[in-house]
């Protein structure tokens, strides 16, 4: 864990190893993954195969044979328990709400009598969602995927997931029939990704991919997109949390924790005005790091990519996080609702001292697949308008062509292009 002051000349220096972590891994990945995308588009089915058998130490006979059947989502519930049950449907109505409100409507403009201009918003035919699976079970990735993709009136929700060794966590299972998924196959990795993108056999084509995964699949995905839609490319999760020295340090740090747990390559950071306020939180985090049950993985985030950094004024901090657009971004402050305008640059915010990252990625309702590594200064959280297309509507009357129609044939004769002219001016009185 790295202890800095923002005002030091080295700090940009300091700081660096933490913006970049995951880069060098990723340019050595991504010719691997070539080679996985073009065995699936050549070989299909069977390429999938292997590589799942391989990947996931499974012995599969056949890629239809990976698709999980209506019995064993049955008894994946039959598994669970009522309070289980009970706390996902919360968060599948919880989720469905918010995303309710995204929702666009067809419209038409009427503005003119004799021209008609609008935009149909049509939902995508057919969505793949990519469930991380491997070192913990996700059935919020099922929920924040498949249910805005459900609201926004997509037809058929095609989910794809890891299973090492063949088993598919239960919960995980619950969370795709609660969600409204309708097929479901036991492959994940590049080839997964690929399988999406171009269809096989067994797999469905999708017109878009979504949903997080390690480094193979966010390559994978960067490398099929313009073939396939993607939400985005997601890195490695990260946190920052701003402090004004208000606030419980064992609360900041468990929020700090929240993510260094995700993976080693996770980024935890607290920036604060107050260097004793820092001190305790750290000190915090190395008494809760001991009763991790994923303490490992946790510890070597921390150590490797945490930090405690010192700012002169809560100004100073803001600037800092709108600099480094994070995933997450905690309001640890006594007034959030102050400083919130100040922010332009973050995936979602949590306001106040009892609003902990956490909530927002379970049951809060918006969506907790946000862009990472400083795309938040571009991208947007998840949303319906991910699984939605749009298409202008142009109806012009003969009067309203005979309006407008010379200033069209004008603008076609500066660029040069006579039959664009010719088009319009065929059909004048």
């Amino acid at each position: 864990m790295k202890f800095l002051d923002i005002r030091d000349a080295d700090f940009d220096q300091q700081f660096a190893a933490i913006l970049g972590r995951g880069e060098e891994a990723g340019r050595e990945v991504e010719q691997v993954v070539l080679e996985i995308i073009a065995a699936v588009r050549k070989q299909g089915d069977a390429a999938v195969l292997e590589y799942t058998n391989r990947f996931d130490r499974m012995d599969a006979a056949s890629v239809t044979s990976l698709q999980v059947t209506d019995e064993e989502i049955d008894y994946a519930f039959a598994r669970a328990k009522d309070e289980e049950i009970a706390a996902l449907k919360l968060a599948v109505e919880r989720v469905a709400r918010f995303h309710e409100k995204q929702k666009q409507e067809t419209w038409l403009s009427t503005e003119e009598t004799d021209i008609m201009l609008g935009q149909m918003v049509t939902p995508l035919q057919r969505v793949g969602i990519y469930v991380p699976g491997g070192k913990a079970s996700y059935p919020s990735s099922v929920i924040m995927n498949a249910v805005p993709a459900k609201v926004a009136g997509v037809p058929e929700v095609i989910m794809v997931a890891p299973t090492p060794g063949g088993e598919i966590n239960h919960h995980v299972l619950i969370a795709a029939r609660l969600s409204g998924v309708d097929r479901i196959f036991r492959i994940g990795g590049a080839q997964a990704v690929a399988a999406l993108a171009y269809g096989t056999d067994a797999i469905p084509r999708v017109d878009k991919v979504t949903g997080p995964g390690n480094i193979y699949v966010a390559t994978a995905k960067k490398l099929v997109f313009g073939q396939v839609g993607i939400d985005m490319i997601a890195g490695p999760s990260e946190i920052l949390v701003i402090n004004d020295g208000s606030g419980t340090p064992a609360h900041i740090a468990a929020d700090l924790l929240s993510q260094a747990e995700h993976d080693e390559l996770a980024s935890s950071i607290l920036i604060t005005t107050d260097r004793g306020f820092g001190e305790q939180v750290a000190g915090e985090v190395e008494k809760q790091l001991k009763k991790l049950s994923r303490r490992e993985i946790a510890r070597e985030s921390w150590e490797t990519y945490g930090a405690v950094i010192v700012a002169g004024s809560l100004d100073e901090a803001i600037a800092f996080s709108n600099r480094i657009a994070p995933e997450h971004l905690e309001l640890a402050v006594g007034d959030p609702f102050a400083i919130l305008p100040k922010i332009r640059n973050a995936g979602a915010i949590f306001m106040g001292h009892f609003t902990p990252e956490a909530a927002g990625d379970y049951l809060a309702g918006p969506n907790h697949t946000l862009p990472t590594g400083g795309t938040a200064r571009f991208f947007s959280p998840l949303s319906v308008d991910d699984f939605i297309k749009k298409s202008s509507i142009v109806y012009f009357s003969e009067t309203g062509l005979n309006r407008l129609g010379r200033d069209i044939v004008r603008i076609a004769e500066l660029e040069g292009l006579e039959a664009h002219g010719k088009s319009v001016s065929i059909r004048l009185k």
